[in-house]
């Protein structure tokens, strides 16, 4: 690309070249085309040895593609070949990568496996539920004092198994994040004079989950990270080839690192090394559901040893949308009361200048629409509805890109539903998580797997789990399939079970016919379809794929999942013919780790383009749309339940009806556990305080949601709120703001 058609803030990071650097980047800045032309550069400038690469981290698989493209094709303008000098990986990929250097070295097999979303769901289930039943009085003390034994028995039903098994997950992040093991977290507990109820509850759920994955054989994504920092802690020599193989290191989405990852990188670029940092900390959304924290790049940017810089211009949106984020950031620096004070903060947006590549869009009139009048939640509904459809009854718009973008799943079901009666075209795919992408993925990978090693009585075991999953609940579920899966894992020489000779069956010696007939019989059916795979290895990949699915799958998603991951499969086949079945079935692992990008039906794995569906409405939650755009863009229930302020009268999810006092279990469970590693825990630790605290950082959050939401619009932009299911909510106070602020400079609004 020439110089000339550079920004002044994209020439400044290109005359990078050497030492750290901590660039924040605004809505639209082009940060991953600066940092893929940082790489660029960097390449071809020479300062690379044959056996070294650039290392580029970033957050999701769809990035990876984004960033191996973009590179490629600067090289490919120089007439260099693309593809070399240069790896990009997600975090996981990068631990992944680490931990198969040394498993020993973190006690792990060379085989460890790396268990799914689904399981680790399930482990957490199950745990959560056993603890409850032989603890039932921890939680029940926390509960309102007023509520009915009707209500109590209705909550241990539901309510209080999912809020044990949210503060295990809690629990089991937080200890992982700060590398401590179920023992040493026990044994702080056992020094305790006086307990601290939730803290011991997660010790011994944490406990519990770990016994069940190291009992499988296996990891999963949490200790991935952990343990990749551990191997590099204990090997230096390891830490020295790794320095040495990637002298640069450019991480992107940096707003969402965390302790763990700073570390990791921190140690794989040494104390003199070459690190680029580049993110948005305005755009910091995902504190809620992991241990990211956008402090630590702010900290990273504000060392001496660290060169700041900003990247400021945004071609994105038109001035007035601009205008709008910018007074919100104003505004938190300079007005905003409590949590919300301080929350987003500069760089400014600066729109392009004259000849810019990517100039702004103009103003529209009534291009921006902020509705001050209350709406319930159904009148919200139809009010959009019937502002989109008027808005496509114009010709001219059928060329428009349109969203709608909501705070909650449910609350997209609920547009998408009225916009399907109003016979408009909707894109629904980004309401939708990658979770099912990846346990789909995964179940396919165990069958693989073990079909690729025959002879191995755990990857049998393992085999069983789906097969019985997709076979539906026998009388006593757990226990019954538990007594097979053990059975199976213990069996020696495991074509006694599925191909016996006569004097060899191990399933007819047992004597399960007789002393347990409901294992025998579930044995029996599995062997056959056991058998029924085996056969179906000598079809082509694609067909062995199909055959496991018709078998393992009944949802649409799941068999649509396979149809794709078939096709993928076949592809490589043909690309690499020398590939045999453990090849193969390492590019369907790849997806399920979440290590590789993968057709699906989601942002993350689809590379989502809203350009794709000009005319059409996508409905999206906010943190899906988060690194896209469109030309016209819905913003919903900008209320104080969706976008609370930190003040005592709104409403925080995390705050259950039942608990006394309004109480977040969560974050009690957490300030026991942070008391629980001070010096002093009874004087670090009083109840209620880590409540008041998580409804700061929770506000906090939703404040750059909102920031967020509004920055996806390139030229036309509606927000609204609703009073809720109660009729009590009330417009969130930075909606109240840029109400006031927008009328006065533009004085009074007309509809949307």
């Amino acid at each position: 690309m020439a110089e000339t058609s550079l920004r002044v803030s994209q020439r400044r990071i290109l005359a990078y070249r050497a030492g750290r650097m901590g660039i924040a980047a605004v809505p639209g800045s082009g940060k991953t085309f600066t940092l893929s032309l940082l790489a660029s550069d960097i390449l071809l400038r020479g300062r690379l040895r044959a056996d070294q690469e650039i290392l580029i981290v970033t957050l999701v698989n769809s990035a990876v593609d984004n960033f191996s493209a973009r590179i490629g094709g600067f090289l490919s303008q120089a007439n260099l070949l693309p593809g070399m000098g240069y790896r990009v990986r997600t975090l996981h990929g990068l631990a992944h990568d680490i931990v198969r250097e040394r498993p020993e070295a973190v006690g792990l097999a060379n085989d460890f496996q790396i268990i799914d979303e689904h399981e680790t769901n399930e482990i957490l289930r199950q745990s959560s539920v056993t603890w409850l039943r032989a603890n039932p009085d921890v939680l029940e003390s926390y509960l309102k004092e007023d509520l009915d034994e009707q209500r109590v028995f209705n909550l241990r039903r539901k309510d209080l198994p999912d809020m044990v098994e949210a503060i295990a997950r809690q629990t089991i992040s937080w200890a992982k994040d700060k590398e401590l093991t179920p023992a040493r977290l026990a044994s702080q507990i056992e020094r305790l004079p006086l307990p601290l109820p939730l803290a011991a509850m997660g010790a011994q759920l944490y406990s519990d989950y770990q016994r069940a994955v190291s009992y499988r054989g296996a990891v999963d994504f949490d200790d991935l990270i952990r343990l990749a920092l551990a191997a590099l802690q204990v090997d230096p020599s390891l830490v020295e080839r790794l320095r040495y193989q990637w002298p640069y290191i450019l991480e992107d989405e940096a707003q969402d690192s965390s302790r763990v990852q700073e570390r990791i990188l921190e140690l794989l670029s040494g104390p003199r090394g070459n690190w680029v940092r580049v993110g948005d900390p305005n755009q910091a959304i995902y504190e809620t559901f992991t241990t990211a924290n956008p402090k630590y790049l702010i900290a990273f940017r504000e060392r001496d040893d660290v060169r700041a810089e900003n990247l400021p211009e945004s071609g994105r949106s038109a001035p007035g949308i601009i205008n709008l984020a910018n007074h919100l950031i104003e505004w938190s620096q300079t007005s905003a009361p409590g949590a919300l004070a301080n929350a987003l903060e500069p760089p400014y947006i600066l729109p392009t200048s004259p000849g810019d590549p990517q100039p702004n869009p103009p103003d529209l009139p009534r291009a921006i629409y902020l509705k001050r009048g209350k709406l319930d939640p159904a009148s919200e509904i139809e009010f959009v509805g019937r502002s989109i459809a008027n808005y496509l009854a114009n010709p001219e718009n059928h060329n428009k890109t349109i969203a709608v973008l909501v705070p909650r799943n449910t609350r997209g079901d609920e547009m998408v539903d009225d916009l399907r009666r109003r016979k408009i075209e909707v894109v629904d795919s980004l309401l939708r998580s990658t979770a099912a992408t990846r346990a789909s993925a995964g179940a396919l990978t165990d069958i693989l797997q073990w079909l690729a090693d025959p002879k191995s009585s755990a990857r049998l075991s393992k085999t069983f789990h789906i097969w019985r999953r997709a076979a539906g609940p026998p009388p006593d579920e757990k226990a019954l399939t538990e007594r097979c899966a053990r059975l199976l894992q213990s069996i020696r020489y495991v074509e006694d079970y599925l191909a016996p000779l006569p004097d060899r069956d191990w399933l007819e010696s047992s004597a399960l016919e007789q002393s347990d007939p409901a294992v025998f019989d579930q044995l029996l059916r599995f062997r056959a379809a056991a058998r029924r795979w085996q056969s179906a290895v000598l079809l082509p990949v694609d067909q062995l794929v199909l055959t496991l699915a018709q078998d393992i799958f009944s949802e649409p998603p799941d068999l649509a999942v396979a149809h794709k991951m078939a096709g993928v499969l076949r592809q490589r086949a043909d690309l690499h013919p020398a590939w045999q079945l453990p090849e193969l079935t390492e590019e369907v692992a790849a997806v399920a780790r979440n290590e590789r990008r993968f057709l699906g039906f989601s942002q993350e794995d689809t590379n989502f383009n809203p350009e794709d569906y000009k005319g059409k409405v996508v409905v999206a939650t906010i943190h899906k749309a988060k690194g896209l755009e469109w030309d016209r863009v819905y913003l919903l229930s900008a209320n104080n339940y969706d976008f609370p302020s930190g003040a005592a009268y709104d409403h925080y999810i995390s705050e259950k009806w039942f608990i006394r006092g309004g109480l977040n279990l969560e974050a009690e469970a957490l300030g026991q556990l942070e008391a629980l590693i001070s010096d002093d825990p009874y004087a670090w630790y009083e109840e209620g305080r880590a409540t008041l605290e998580a409804r700061q950082d929770y506000a906090r959050e939703r404040l750059r949601l909102l920031f967020v939401g509004i920055t996806r619009a390139r030229s036309e932009l509606a927000v609204t709120w609703n009073s809720g299911r109660d009729g009590k909510q009330i417009a969130c106070l930075p909606m109240l703001e840029l109400l006031d602020f927008w009328e006065s400079t533009n004085g009074p609004q007309q509809a949307a």
